[in-house]
């Protein structure tokens, strides 16, 4: 299926948030998940499946000094 991931047409497995975020290898305790322009807690990632046509953000913030 595809959804739009960060601005970019992906396609993935129908997945939800959590295995999405694990696939691609991303540290999970930084990332912030936007899913339709809703911001998704990461205790419900598990709960959430990727539907075609969702447009997902996934941002990561870096501290720093």
């Amino acid at each position: 299926m595809e959804i739009v991931i960060n601005g970019e047409l992906e396609e993935i497995k129908p997945w939800t948030i959590s295995q999405l975020v694990e696939h691609k290898k991303l540290l999970a305790g930084s990332l912030v998940v936007e899913l339709n322009r809703e911001i998704i807690k990461q205790d419900q990632w598990q709960e959430v499946y990727l539907q075609e046509g969702d447009k997902l953000e996934l941002l990561s913030f870096v501290g720093g000094g």
